[in-house]
């Protein structure tokens, strides 16, 4: 397995996909069945394989990764050929998880407390597993919204 098996919630809102990623293989309902009784690690292979196969496809689409803690902000556009990073430090106790903390931020944006920096880095071999990895750590899918408004103001 290349990425990591999806959630039993994420399988259950992919059924439709799975039945199809199953016919593909011209594995019927009944075959399925079967196959979860008598061989149960084939049927956690083919779990695998489907699983990957969505992490890929997710995977090749992501454009955006926010990671937001408490002291900092990494916001990530993942370009083609390598990804810009836009770190947002703060040198004071600011909570940027905390609502108070972001308007605090929105607010005080030029504050001495505020630190910017920025940097490109190109993907190793394979970009989807960096990115994944980008995932694992804590970053999140986003829209962009706050790496372009970032961008704006920095650049």
């Amino acid at each position: 397995m290349k990425y990591q098996r999806l959630s039993k919630e994420q399988l259950d809102e992919m059924h439709k996909e799975f039945i199809n990623f199953l016919a593909s293989q011209t594995i019927t309902a009944q075959e399925w069945e079967e196959i979860k009784k008598e061989t149960p690690e084939v049927a956690e292979q083919e779990l695998d394989v489907f699983s990957d196969l969505v992490w890929e496809g997710v995977l090749n689409k992501v454009q955006y990764l926010e990671h937001i803690s408490p002291q900092q902000m990494h916001l990530f556009h993942l370009k083609e050929s390598e990804m810009h990073v836009i770190a947002v430090q703060l040198k004071n106790e600011i909570d940027l998880t905390s609502n108070e903390g972001f308007d605090w931020l929105r607010n005080n944006l030029l504050n001495d407390e505020v630190e910017f920096l920025q940097a490109k880095k190109n993907y190793s071999e394979d970009k989807n597993a960096d990115k994944f990895a980008l995932i694992q750590q804590g970053s999140i899918i986003s829209s962009g919204d706050l790496f372009l408004y970032f961008d704006k103001i920095i650049n």
